[in-house]
């Protein structure tokens, strides 16, 4: 049965994340990058600038300061898809699927930005005065009410990401599978549920997980962005910095293991007549994962953004696609190199097992200190990812219900159920699932982004121009 399954959810997800997404994805990004001309590398210094200023600017409509949507929206990003995703798209598609991932995530800062800003620019304020914005609200707002189907279609493909894709069960999974690694690696010690084995480790995590979820989430926007704040720069730098002590201590292996990815990326590994089948698989697969990991294009980061206290568009942009920045071409980059330096990916293993294998080769330590600190990092990554997607989904729910308030508490305890099932899933079914949801969404927000791009341009235009006499 559960063969059967995943056989017909691969089918749909290689349907979705064929071809056509990808260059709808990539020309977007691109056509982005092209209409901003280079924001992405021109204005990163300034971007830095104003997220670490933020709080002399945040005087505007809002719920949370900029910084505070920013580390929301990466509470959301920085997730299993770091850890997990990265490793398993490199073991699908090779190390090519590395450098894909990275060209995806370097013209989705010019995506991200456009998400950050429109979703200031047409955001709204509720009944009960709370702000709210995001993909419906510009596309409603900006396209015009007669597009108003659009922004329902993805409220409701953004609901089901939340609770059946990226919020609750991969995440609780790679942070089940994560615990029974270090804990229980051979499954000694189990329990039968539903007529299958578990390790008492990942009944034990997954229930304490869903209790710490429920206490935050059921505390809204102001909880899930105080814990954030706390938790994402602790966690981030934590991580980044093993990383590099793994490329430090094996150094010498970088510049083949760069080779290995830009032959990979292009299909020069492969045998003679296979090499644009290689170059599809690493594309398909390493794009697929870096909008998982990044989500630019998907534009769920525009609804943390739409409730930081900023009146200005361009400049909650810029902060915006910091995200990318900080998500993939960072984080993501240390991953994949941990584990092409280290030879992981082409040993039979998958998933958290391939980023593990990496970081007991590549630290100094012994195996179970370096499964340790991974695990911890894992932990916390997917965490923060489950409060930052219930968020996202609860704003699509209120879009779809005009504010329902009891819908909203019924869906926060479904959302929290979710969680508590989500080790028992199994784990090609889990990423299957997020990946056909991810791309269903993204379809509606990218038909928003192209039609309202010459506004983003003009506006983006007009404030550099006087932000260049202001500075004279």
């Amino acid at each position: 049965m559960f063969d059967t399954i995943n056989k017909i959810l691969t089918s749909i997800d290689n349907l979705v994340w064929g071809i056509p997404l990808i260059v709808m994805i990539m020309a977007t990004g691109i056509y982005l990058t092209i209409r901003l001309r280079g924001l992405q590398v021109r204005r990163l210094i300034l971007a830095v600038k104003y997220m670490l200023a933020n709080e002399e600017h945040d005087d505007g409509d809002g719920e949370i300061s900029s910084f505070a949507a920013l580390c929301t929206a990466l509470s959301a990003t920085i997730g299993t898809g770091n850890i997990v995703g990265v490793a398993t798209a490199i073991v699908a598609g090779g190390p090519g699927a590395l450098f894909w991932m990275v060209m995806a995530a370097v013209v989705g800062t010019a995506t991200k930005f456009t998400e950050g800003f429109l979703a200031i620019k047409y955001r709204t304020v509720a009944e009960d005065g709370h702000v709210v914005g995001g993909p419906f609200y510009y596309i409603e707002n900006g396209m015009g009410k007669q597009w108003r189907w659009l922004a329902k279609i993805f409220a409701f493909f953004g609901l089901c990401v939340g609770l059946m894709g990226i919020g609750t069960f991969t995440q609780i999974n790679g942070i089940t599978s994560a615990v029974k690694n270090f804990f229980d690696p051979d499954s000694i010690n189990t329990v039968s549920i539903l007529g299958r084995d578990y390790s008492w480790s990942v009944v034990v995590a997954g229930v304490i997980l869903t209790v710490i979820v429920a206490f935050v989430i059921i505390g809204g926007i102001q909880r899930i962005s105080t814990v954030s704040q706390i938790i994402v720069p602790f966690m981030a730098i934590a991580y980044v910095a093993v990383a590099v002590l793994i490329l430090i201590l094996n150094y010498e292996r970088i510049p083949g293991a760069i080779v290995e990815i830009v032959q990979g990326a292009f299909g020069l590994r492969a045998a003679a007549g296979g090499a644009l089948g290689a170059m599809i698989v690493a594309m398909q697969k390493g794009i697929a994962r870096g909008i998982f990991s990044n989500e630019s294009g998907l534009g769920s980061a525009p609804i943390a953004a739409a409730a930081a206290k900023s009146n200005e568009p361009v400049r909650q942009g810029l902060i915006s696609m910091l995200g990318t920045v900080i998500d993939t071409i960072i984080i993501c980059t240390m991953t994949g190199l941990t584990i092409v330096i280290t030879g992981s990916w082409n040993v039979g293993l998958d998933g958290v097992d391939v980023t593990t294998r990496a970081f007991q080769v590549g630290l100094p330590f012994p195996a179970q200190v370096s499964s340790f600190i991974l695990m911890m990092c894992l932990v916390f990554f997917a965490f923060t990812t489950i409060l930052g997607w219930d968020y996202y989904s609860e704003r699509c729910l209120d879009y779809l219900t005009h504010n329902n308030a009891k819908a909203i508490s019924v869906f926060r305890w479904l959302y929290i159920a979710c969680v508590f099932i989500g080790p028992y899933m199994t784990v090609s079914a889990v990423w299957t699932i997020a990946d056909i949801f991810n791309g269903l969404m993204a379809i509606p927000n990218l038909i928003a982004l192209l039609a309202l791009s010459g506004i983003v341009a003009r506006e983006t235009k007009e404030y550099f121009k006087n932000f260049k006499a202001a500075n004279k």
